[in-house]
């Protein structure tokens, strides 16, 4: 039989995709934005799923006249995440396993809307920073996601070919991020708890355990 072909590179989300995190993060966001004595609206708190802070801090303060940087907001709820998250990060079922049965033959980065900050508490909190070449937070971008500077910045800096990197992703902005940055794309029910399309993806499974490597080299060979 011969190898099975293999991807240049794989590219996690964060939030909803190796981390049963995304209501603890629009909570973070949440009570970081009370301290400006902002209330978010249902839709702001909605919006916050499955996009980088870039656009988070942008529409927060054009709805709410705010006078504040993103680096102090990302810095207040940063500091609110962690305490919510104080017992640890909740791994998505087969997160851990996936991680490294994919580093054995890929390159892997994280490719997030969080900031770098807390991207590392969560890779740290399921001691697997080891396996990830390249951590990319809002802060390494100017348009997340559904843009695809994040993605096409993540292919770059391991120099993979586009076709070749398979990205993993739980929200619909970031498929498209995705697939705008010549990735093939993975959709992962698991921790698309507010019910995000993801058929824009090539393939969609229920849990990070149907990764395979067969699956990757259905996509990329």
């Amino acid at each position: 039989m011969p190898p099975l072909p293999v991807a240049d590179a794989v590219l996690f989300d964060l939030d909803g995709t190796l981390v049963d995190s995304e209501r603890e993060n629009v909570e973070s966001v949440v009570l970081a934005a009370r301290r400006w004595r902002a209330e978010l609206s249902a839709e702001e708190r909605a919006f916050v799923i499955g996009h980088s802070w870039n656009e988070i801090h942008a529409r927060i303060v054009a709805s709410h006249a705010l006078d504040v940087t993103m680096p102090a907001l990302i810095a207040a709820a940063v500091e609110e995440k962690r305490a919510l998250l104080a017992g640890g990060y909740r791994a998505l079922p087969g997160a851990v396993a996936a991680v490294r049965r994919l580093a054995a033959r890929s390159t892997l980065a994280v490719v997030s809307g969080a900031s770098r900050g807390e991207v590392l508490d969560a890779l740290e909190s399921l001691a697997v920073r080891d396996a990830f070449a390249l951590v990319l937070g809002a802060e390494d971008y100017p348009r997340g996601k559904p843009e695809p500077d994040s993605f096409a910045l993540a292919i770059e800096r391991l120099g993979a070919e586009p076709a070749r990197a398979v990205a993993i992703e739980d929200a619909t902005p970031g498929v498209l991020a995705a697939r705008a940055a010549g990735a093939r794309v993975i959709g992962v029910r698991a921790g698309n708890f507010s019910g995000y399309d993801l058929s824009a993806a090539d393939v969609v499974v229920d849990t990070l355990d149907e990764i395979t490597d067969e699956l990757v080299a259905t996509l990329v060979g």
